[in-house]
């Protein structure tokens, strides 16, 4: 009977350390935070930080996961693919979460276009027109309407907005 148990033991020591050798599955890092923006989720798998806040020097997880060698060591190629959004330029990319922010991140509004990037229109915080600077691309911040300074082509933020 000690002899049945002994081998018992082994046989589910041997078990354990098999499983410990399986590759363990990718850990789904992909959250939502703040206003809505894509996120990479921290080990304490409560801490939601934004997908531009990663790679960027800062700590920003407890455990400093935000930051490692393997996530950060080859951008954008390390980070995973929802984490990044790719401008018409192949060279040029953005983290998602600068996606479709009402910012020209791209530099060409690649990141703003409804074709590309398949951002809504323009919320109830922006107005819609032809900005006259590259800053914005499709809209601007209601908070530049009035304000005596011409933002869109046709004035529409100064007259009408």
């Amino acid at each position: 009977s000690a002899l049945a148990l002994l081998v018992l033991a082994a046989a589910v020591a041997s078990a354990v350390a098999a499983l410990a050798l399986l590759p363990r599955a990718p850990v789904n890092r992909l959250c939502t935070a703040p206003n809505n923006r894509t996120g990479f989720l921290c080990d304490d798998r409560v801490t939601c930080v934004p997908a531009s806040w990663v790679c960027d020097r800062v700590s920003n997880c407890r455990n400093g996961e935000d930051e490692q060698e393997q996530l950060c060591g080859d951008l954008p190629h390390s980070l995973p693919g929802y984490l990044v959004f790719y401008c018409s330029n192949p060279r040029s990319w953005v983290y998602a979460d600068q996606r479709c922010n009402g910012m020209n991140d791209c530099g060409d509004c690649s990141d703003e276009s409804w074709s590309s990037a398949a951002c809504p229109p323009c919320g109830h915080e922006w107005w819609s027109c032809s900005p006259v600077h590259f800053e914005f691309c499709s809209c601007i911040p209601r908070r530049l309407c009035r304000d005596g300074i011409q933002h869109c082509l046709g004035w529409s933020d100064e007259f009408v907005c």
